[in-house]
């Protein structure tokens, strides 16, 4: 009788029974699953064969405790756009569809005295393989020192670089803004508005900065009398857009932080009684279905949060699964956005 043989008839085949059919140590076999790349050929295709005789089945329960972690992916937010979180979401859920791995959405509050202390105790609790934090959290040092005490595997994300490339994920902001700004004051629009976004975060900034860029490489003088406050969401751009559409010398064009905002903008535009874009041009950012939705559907900025989410997944989960990439450029850290021209301004 083969020892394949003699091992299957002892019950439900183990680790130890791989390793000692493969000729293997179990730590070997262990490296398999967790398919590092630490390993021959040779020997992984004795590992390989010997899971097959034997019809071996790994215990995610038990890797989890050799590991010290569970089989999951954190993901920290404080955002006020709820579809940025379902798209970042929706890119995670991509990269480890294929994989024992799941995803634990853990909100937060920015705000609060107690934050560190909450992410500490959730990340000791449940012991994740790593942690993907949203803006504008990712922009706090803090967090990131204690990821590195408990040492845990972190991405952080943003709309601009906030990290080594290997624990950092962005977009391009400020450059897209500067392109598109740049576009509109080509056909002439010499005032334009816009509307910023929340104060403490990045990405309100690096919008602003892009926008400023555009008037000063064009040599244009920028009105700052035509800048609005607002937080993102939709009451604040119908506010901002009445403050600046409510004035004899309106703007020709108005560009909002974001799609929400816009969307507000566009409202205010109407029940003034103009036209847009015959009257007034407004573009966005983001592109959320909001842009694609609303009438005049939005020129506006796509934002790649999915496509970010799916490359922090994998740089993350490829920490401890060797070579999984699901084809990503692991030292990428910059995902490019891009001009979306629908109705509402013609570049």
């Amino acid at each position: 009788m083969r020892d394949d043989d003699n091992l299957r008839g002892q019950g439900t085949p183990t680790i130890n029974d791989v390793a000692a059919l493969a000729g293997v140590s179990k730590k070997t076999v262990s490296r398999f699953i967790n398919k590092s790349p630490l390993m021959s050929d040779a020997t992984r295709a004795k590992v390989e064969q010997a899971i097959q005789q034997l019809g071996y089945v790994p215990n995610p329960q038990a890797r989890a405790l050799a590991l010290r972690r569970n089989f999951m992916i954190a993901m920290l937010h404080d955002n006020p756009n709820g579809q940025t979180v379902l798209n970042f979401q929706k890119g995670v859920l991509s990269a480890i569809k294929d994989t024992e791995l799941a995803l634990a959405v853990r909100p937060v509050d920015r705000t609060s005295p107690g934050l560190l202390a909450d992410i500490e105790s959730f990340l000791t609790k449940q012991r994740p393989l790593g942690v993907l934090i949203l803006p504008p959290i990712s922009e706090r040092d803090d967090i990131f020192d204690l990821c590195k005490r408990l040492d845990i595997a972190y991405i952080r994300v943003g709309s601009a670089a906030l990290d080594d490339p290997a624990h950092c994920v962005a977009s391009n902001d400020r450059e897209v803004v500067q392109e598109l700004t740049a576009a509109l004051l080509a056909k002439g629009l010499k005032r334009i508005g816009f509307v910023r976004g929340p104060e403490g975060f990045r990405s309100p900034i690096e919008r602003e900065n892009g926008f400023r860029d555009a008037f000063a490489n064009n040599g244009v003088a920028l009105d700052a009398s035509l800048m609005a406050q607002g937080n993102y969401r939709f009451d604040s751009g119908l506010a901002a857009g009445r403050e600046l559409l409510d004035r004899e010398d309106r703007p020709g064009a108005i560009f909002a932080s974001n799609d929400e905002m816009a969307s507000g903008v566009l409202h205010a535009a109407y029940s003034l009684g103009l036209a847009v874009p015959g009257d007034l041009e407004v573009v966005g950012f983001d592109d959320t279905a909001t842009a694609s939705h609303v009438w005049p559907t939005l020129t506006t900025v796509h934002w790649p949060i999915e496509e970010m989410g799916r490359l922090a997944a994998t740089k993350l989960v490829s920490e401890f699964l060797g070579d999984w990439t699901h084809d990503c450029d692991l030292a990428q850290v910059v995902v490019p956005s891009y001009i979306v021209e629908r109705a509402s301004a013609k570049l």
